[in-house]
């Protein structure tokens, strides 16, 4: 809030508004602010579920651009149901560690800089309000070799919704991916549950996902228990063609990253995208 002085000052000269503008959109960027994982407590308020934001008419200058669809498009895999939790179990080495896209952005980058130094692909279910927030993050995701996905608008309680609200949602972050990738993004996962009521799962077939991503293990990162119980819940259950369910946006989880890629190498477990778990 300005002052009654600043109220009534003369306009500043072009060059130093500038400056001032800049700095304030500066300012408001580094403000962002982590978010709640996917399974946490969440009290609804009665804005939830009205229409959701309409996308961006045009990503920021410093986004993508001018850049080609750099996401494939979602894959049908013949013999999986339409709700995948797991890949196959006959392949001894690959798993897939997939992340819920929201939270501070310098988190996420911290994520996927430690998966690449392991040699390791993730993928990451991106929500569409993040995107907004974060339009290059995209981008980043993608040039690291990992795979990119559709994880709602909003991040609501999607099977609560009725059939116009949960349909929205789907493709309101399908457009945001579409908009940055030129792709709706290769996967589609339900918000606020595991599993994907049969109205979700048509819905986004009709969006263009074949199936929809569950997972088999939950670290439960979201909790902030630390990083060993992180590390320890995932050793106890991960099996050959697991789906393990992370979230960028805590500290614990790139605390525990190293030490989980080292003990899944050495049990001879590769970290690798769902498309290419399930390839």
């Amino acid at each position: 809030m300005t002052t009654s002085a600043e109220d009534h000052a003369a306009p500043a000269p072009p060059r130093r508004a500038a400056l001032l503008t800049g700095l304030a959109l500066t300012a408001g960027t580094l403000a962002a602010g982590a978010t709640a994982g996917c399974s946490a407590p969440r009290t609804s308020r009665p804005h939830d579920l009205t229409t959701p934001p309409a996308a961006p008419s045009a990503p920021p200058a410093t986004a993508t651009r001018g850049a080609p669809a750099l996401a494939p498009a979602p894959r049908r895999y013949p013999g999986q149901p339409a709700e995948i939790t797991h890949g196959p179990r006959t392949h001894p080495s690959r798993v897939a560690l997939t992340f819920h896209g929201q939270g501070d952005p310098a988190v996420a980058k911290a994520v996927l800089g430690e998966a690449e130094k392991a040699g390791a692909r993730v993928t990451v279910l991106a929500v569409g309000t993040w995107l907004d927030e974060h339009p290059d993050i995209a981008r980043r995701i993608l040039d690291g070799g990992h795979d990119l996905g559709n994880h709602t608008l909003r991040h609501l309680d999607i099977n609560a919704m009725t059939e116009t609200q949960a349909a929205a949602e789907i493709r309101g972050c399908a457009d945001r991916l579409r908009r940055l990738t030129g792709s709706v993004g290769t996967w589609f996962r339900p918000s606020r549950s595991p599993r994907a009521s049969p109205l979700v799962q048509r819905l986004a077939r009709e969006a263009g996902y074949p199936h929809t991503l569950s997972y088999d293990v939950d670290s439960l990162d979201y909790t902030s228990p630390g990083a060993t119980a992180v590390t320890r819940k995932v050793l106890a259950e991960v099996r050959p063609g697991s789906v393990v369910s992370l979230h960028f946006g805590y500290a614990g989880t790139v605390a525990a990253l190293p030490g989980l890629l080292h003990e899944l190498d050495r049990r001879g477990l590769r970290a690798v995208t769902t498309t290419e778990l399930l390839s």
